[in-house]
């Protein structure tokens, strides 16, 4: 008796990209059109993730460029732009044989997919760092010698030191270890593109909490940043205390 076509779909489904080409060899000859179309659309599997495998190799090309450094260190920030809420830097060092998939800017990213990025990221990395700038530093010293306090913080918490030091964009002052600025970083290098999902992932979080405190500005959605709900709340309550007063001026 044949197979029923749905056992063979869970199969497929379930299968490691590993397993698949077995359960190909096992169904292709199969002739029913259920079996066909759930051996393509595996198929397809296959060839998405080799193209996200390719991918990932060019987002290597510095971390290849610059292979004689021993320990290679992403840089980037999340939150300059919010009028609400800490600036965070993450600082993260790669193995050198890393292999974690999906890693992109952060912000080409789902929320449950940074998620589950950032997990891995920490079981994997050899070291992770993070910094942080608080709303009543970055009024004081503007939001630019904030960014570059949060980014030191983060290089000094690591566990290890660097001996490199990829940044998106920007060349951060009072730092002795040699720096690559790249232009759109975290999109274009594994290693920024982890920091980019660390800091994202830590600043959400936190930024959920505060949203716990202060409901009526409804932080857990916008994150600090300008939505219209944010606005209306903050004309009608005034500032609370993680607002940028120097970011609110326009509204208040």
């Amino acid at each position: 008796m044949a197979e029923a076509i749905g056992t063979i779909r869970e199969k497929l489904q379930a299968a490691t990209i590993e397993e698949l080409p077995a359960l190909f060899a096992q169904y292709e000859q199969d002739p029913r059109a259920g079996v066909r179309a759930a051996v393509e659309k595996s198929r397809k599997r296959i060839d998405a993730y080799e193209r996200e495998v390719a991918r990932c190799e060019l987002l290597k090309q510095y971390e290849r460029e610059y292979a004689a450094y021993a320990h290679i260190c992403g840089i980037d920030e999340v939150g300059r732009g919010p009028l609400a809420g800490p600036v965070v830097a993450g600082a993260v060092i790669l193995p050198k044989d890393c292999d974690i998939l999906y890693i992109n800017d952060s912000k080409k990213l789902s929320e449950k997919k940074r998620e589950e990025l950032y997990d891995v990221i920490m079981e994997k990395a050899v070291a992770v760092g993070i910094g942080y700038s608080s709303p009543d530093r970055i009024d004081k010293i503007n939001i630019l010698q904030a960014t570059y306090e949060a980014m030191r913080e983060a290089i000094n918490k690591l566990a290890v030191e660097p001996d490199l030091l990829l940044n998106d964009a920007v060349t951060i002052p009072e730092v002795s270890v040699r720096q690559v600025p790249i232009i759109k970083g975290d999109a274009k290098s594994i290693s920024i593109g982890a920091a980019s999902i660390v800091a994202k992932v830590t600043r959400d979080r936190l930024m959920v909490k505060y949203d716990e405190i202060y409901p009526e500005y409804q932080f857990a959605s916008n994150k600090g940043y300008g939505a219209q709900v944010h606005i209306e709340a903050l004309k009608k309550y005034g500032p609370c205390p993680i607002h940028r007063k120097t970011f609110i001026t326009h509204f208040i």
